[in-house]
């Protein structure tokens, strides 16, 4: 990565997808393409893993697996694994959101029949899945055996299924393989697919010069197949529920704070196991994208433990964490370090240093640089070279719909700041762009001036996130060629 870059980020999920969905099909390399034309080095993402019934990237079922939504099916029928010619739905997908329920209800029997033509032409005796097995197996067994139990048991998660498997007795494991074969099997296909779709992607971005971003949250799901084989990892009680769960207390998206509800990590059994776990999902990690963020850093540094059945995250306390220890292993494996640390909120000096320590750039948020005076530390002019700065992240709302909503002294000096008596998204970009932060991150909503419709999530709610779709990409190549304009006037190309 050159001095200064650039980049956009949105989830595959949010790109156009004719059967309701982003997928890693044809649309993802037509975006690589329209990136690489803008002068943009950078694509970033949120986390692919499977989501729960939240649709939230940082609520999955694995911190390995990867999503079956993203699986593209022309690619499917490209293998000659999809003898029947796909459907045109019998409802129109909707342009501009998704509808989990409509497109995995639609997509799921094609993923079916393509798993049966692949077991019946000896799909499982490829080379290339050989191959992908072998590399794999450390989690895949696992991850396939959840998936089957999980959707088989119609338990509440995995804490209520029977002792012996919760406890993952060798036997037990064995009777529900066999018991659940196909549904195991099914898994590893969707697996070995999402794969070998993602490489080829991230293989084609890399030969146009884009980086592909990828995105590690701190914490786990508990309804995960990480909890249930590492349950020593994890702050449990005797019947294996959360003694304590993570979040935030109040700050700029909640007066409540957020509840986030994911268990918190033992760091005694973390520290007995070498931090082998964290080394591996690292490592995972790094090997699918060219540059990480670490979701929620302070973590790794102090966690807000909130006592396990709170309603919000204002009772809670800071406890010590040892992320120092696993960037110190981590290091000495492999040098220089390709991650960026998510340090926004209010962050203490001691997780400053952490940062500092390992040189891992940290975030600014322009959205958040007017609530106070001129020294605030989201401010252009206050920029260190070692930061991302972003005009916001995929928990703002977009750039145009912030503008419409920014009221009183805020409004008064942002436009005091950038010296407009019209404000709007380029104005906002152009800040960002010119500023001395190493890479400018722009959301694609910003990018396309949308409106807060627009926003992919809203922290501290649940309903109607991660829904947002770009309906198609005509728009792209207008304001591709201003970005590239502004890319190459800053010395980010």
């Amino acid at each position: 990565m050159s001095n200064r870059t650039s980049g956009i980020l949105l989830h595959p999920t949010s790109l156009p997808g004719k059967y309701g969905i982003g997928s890693l099909g044809v649309e993802a390399y037509r975006f690589v393409d329209w990136l690489a034309d803008s002068g943009q080095q950078i694509w970033q993402i949120l986390p692919l893993g499977p989501t729960d019934f939240s649709h939230s990237p940082y609520q999955c079922y694995s911190a390995f697996a990867g999503n079956a939504d993203l699986v593209d099916l022309d690619e499917l029928d490209k293998l000659g694994l999809l003898i029947d010619k796909i459907a045109k739905p019998t409802k129109a997908f909707p342009l501009e959101s998704i509808d989990y329920h409509q497109v995995r209800r639609f997509r799921e029997p094609y993923l079916q029949k393509a798993f049966n033509r692949f077991r019946e032409t000896g799909g499982f005796g490829w080379d290339e899945y050989l191959y992908f097995w072998n590399e794999n197996s450390w989690w895949l067994e696992a991850w396939s055996m959840f998936y089957a139990c999980r959707k088989n048991l119609k338990a509440k998660d995995w804490s209520h299924w029977e002792a012996s498997l919760v406890s993952l007795n060798s036997e037990a494991l064995h009777t529900h393989y066999r018991t659940y074969r196909d549904d195991n099997e099914y898994q590893r296909f969707i697996q070995f697919m999402f794969f070998k779709q993602w490489f080829a992607l991230k293989q084609y971005a890399n030969k146009k010069e884009v980086q592909i971003f990828g995105d590690i949250p701190l914490y786990v799901s508990y309804d995960s197949v990480d909890v249930w084989t590492n349950q020593k990892l994890f702050q449990l009680d005797q019947k294996k529920q959360p003694i304590a769960v993570g979040g935030v207390p109040p700050d700029y998206f909640s007066e409540t704070g957020q509840l986030w509800g994911n268990p918190l990590y033992n760091w005694q059994e973390l520290q007995n196991q070498n931090y082998d776990w964290w080394i591996a999902r690292l490592h995972f990690n790094l090997r699918m994208f060219d540059l990480v963020r670490i979701d929620h850093f302070r973590g790794l540094e102090s966690y807000w433990a909130i006592p396990y059945g709170e309603k919000t995250a204002v009772t809670g306390e800071w406890l010590k964490a040892d992320g120092e220890a696993i960037l110190s292993i981590l290091q000495s494996q492999i040098g220089q370090l390709p991650i960026v640390a998510e340090d926004l909120g209010t962050i203490t000096e001691e997780v400053h240093q952490l940062r500092k320590k390992f040189q891992l750039p940290g975030m600014k948020v322009l959205q958040f640089a007017f609530a106070s005076d001129s020294t605030n530390e989201h401010l252009p002019h206050n920029y260190e070279s070692d930061f991302i700065v972003y005009t916001g992240t995929h928990d703002n709302d977009t750039m145009a719909g912030w503008l419409l909503k920014v009221k009183g002294e805020e409004r008064h000096l942002l436009k005091t700041y950038l010296g407009n008596s019209t404000l709007n998204h380029w104005s906002m970009i152009r800040s960002v762009m010119g500023s001395s932060a190493q890479t400018a991150i722009l959301p694609l909503q910003d990018i396309l001036g949308l409106d807060s419709n627009a926003r992919i999530n809203t922290p501290g709610t649940i309903a109607n996130n991660w829904c947002w779709k770009l309906s198609d990409q005509v728009d792209l190549k207008e304001c591709g060629e201003h970005l590239r304009f502004l890319t190459e006037l800053y010395n980010r190309l």
